[in-house]
């Protein structure tokens, strides 16, 4: 995927020197380039994976091929998106070869992932920055991946994990932990990548969960609202309930606490599991509305 720090570069045993398809295509500060180049790093991304011999595993992203070159060794068939053209070259020339391997010229948000995959499978992904949020829940679409572990800037790695109440609790922490898992591994120096980005990275890992807090029906609605709460933050949550959801001020104290919920709280301190109650109760109101409302013919 171009435009962001990438899974990439030759393996470090033999910075910078050729590959066997020839001379690595250099980074490109358009696309906002960095290939990662620590072995550990690499290892400890391809190690979260787990066991994956009999596994599609879909890698957003492999830029030079260096986290390529250690699912191709542990895989059943590896599936790699890119969209720098050069880089597809480099890639197919270097795994030519490799009849499991196949690379796909592609825009990852314009690619449906569980079609490709053509079956359950696990992701890996190094995720540019400027667009970090469209891809992530790009994959989460059902059918989701069994896993999938990415690199992401720092920051929003610490957003994604953030328990309730947290300085850095927000929208997608609530919106990602309402359906996965979400595990830190590992903070990664700018020191990793070739050139060397302005920032910290990590390597988060996501596992759907068992029991999802909020219905595959309610998740659009749940998101927006989601969004709608954060945007209103330092409001009480029956303030945010009122404006996100245009109800008079009773009706919006019922549904708090219809819910069991402190109307005076604050939407960074709600779980995950009480968005969803609320959402829930706010679906309710709409139908009945929806069925008190004359009709139009």
């Amino acid at each position: 995927m171009s435009g962001g720090r990438r899974f990439g570069s030759r393996p470090e045993k033999n910075p910078g020197g050729r590959s066997g398809a020839g001379r690595l295509p250099a980074p490109r500060k358009r696309f906002g380039q960095h290939f990662l180049t620590d072995g550990r790093v690499l290892d400890s991304i391809a190690d979260t994976l787990g066991a994956i011999g009999d596994r599609t595993v879909l890698e957003i992203g492999p830029g030079r091929g260096a986290l390529t070159d250690r699912l191709v060794e542990r895989a059943g068939r590896v599936v790699a998106i890119e969209v720098d053209r050069d880089l597809v070259q480099h890639l197919r020339a270097r795994y030519a070869g490799k009849s499991h391997v196949e690379i796909v010229e592609a825009d990852v948000l314009h690619t449906n992932l569980a079609e490709l995959a053509g079956g359950p499978y696990v992701l890996a992904g190094n995720v540019p920055y400027y667009i970090t949020t469209p891809i992530i829940f790009h994959a989460l679409e059902v059918p989701r991946p069994d896993q999938a572990v990415y690199l992401v800037q720092k920051e929003v790695a610490d957003r994604m994990a953030a328990p309730p109440g947290d300085k850095t609790y927000g929208a997608l922490s609530v919106n990602l932990q309402s359906v996965v898992d979400v595990t830190f591994i590992r903070k990664v120096l700018p020191g990793a990548f070739n050139p060397p980005p302005a920032v910290d990275s990590a390597v988060v890992s996501l596992t759907p969960r068992a029991t999802p807090v909020v219905e595959a029906a309610l998740e659009k609605r749940f998101r927006s609202f989601v969004l709608a709460a954060f945007g209103l933050r330092r409001k009480q949550l029956v303030r945010v309930v009122r404006t996100a959801a245009s109800l008079d001020a009773e009706r919006a104290l019922a549904v708090v606490t219809a819910c069991g919920l402190n109307p005076e709280v604050r939407p960074e301190t709600l779980t995950p599991a009480e968005f969803a109650l609320l959402v829930r109760a706010l679906a309710d109101v709409s139908g009945r509305d929806d069925q008190a409302a004359p009709s139009s013919r």
